[in-house]
């Protein structure tokens, strides 16, 4: 496990649940967590995606309309598959993480909540990401088929992670659902 300097040497909630959440991710892969295996295994072809993806389209436009667009498209959404991939595995292992300073005792109280929303926060990131790739690749299709698409996105995610509402996030995949309020 790796953790940076910052996180390392300080005593901070954040830095707690950092550590913690790291480890929900040494749980993840020793449980043979199935969205963990998945984003393993869309690294490589993400990567391609995310390298390739632009400089093709680009390409694709300056020769007027070649199919480079097109590939430059489907390499573009294999990065936005790993980013919706990435999504419950980051949710499960800070929920992960929770759960660990809680039942051990680590964190109490207050703590707890406290540490619970900086993971959140933390879990946002992702799904800013997330967002705005999906938009970004909504924008390449015809008119109607963007919005469409962006519906069946949003939820298919929402059914992933279990949202209701204003609720926060189940982890339906997790199976650490058990205090989930939905």
């Amino acid at each position: 496990m790796n953790l940076s300097d910052a996180v390392y040497g300080s005593t901070s909630l954040a830095a707690i649940g950092v550590a913690a959440h790291e480890c929900g991710h040494a749980m993840q892969d020793a449980g043979d967590y199935a969205p963990l295996r998945m984003r393993a295994a869309l690294v490589p072809v993400a990567n391609i995606g995310a390298q390739l993806s632009w400089p093709l389209i680009i390409i694709g436009i300056l020769l007027g309309g070649s199919p480079l667009i097109s590939i430059g498209i489907i390499l573009f959404s294999l990065a936005v598959l790993f980013q919706i991939v990435t999504l419950p595995v980051e949710y499960n292992a800070s929920h992960r993480a929770v759960t660990l300073l809680d039942s051990t005792g680590i964190l109490a109280g207050q703590e707890v909540g406290q540490t619970r929303k900086v993971l959140n926060a933390a879990a946002l990131t992702y799904v800013a990401a997330a967002a705005a790739s999906i938009l970004q690749l909504l924008r390449r299709f015809p008119d109607g088929a963007g919005l469409l698409a962006f519906v069946v996105v949003t939820d298919a995610y929402d059914l992933i992670i279990g949202r209701k509402g204003n609720q926060e996030p189940c982890l339906l995949l997790s199976g650490f659902d058990t205090h989930c309020p939905c």
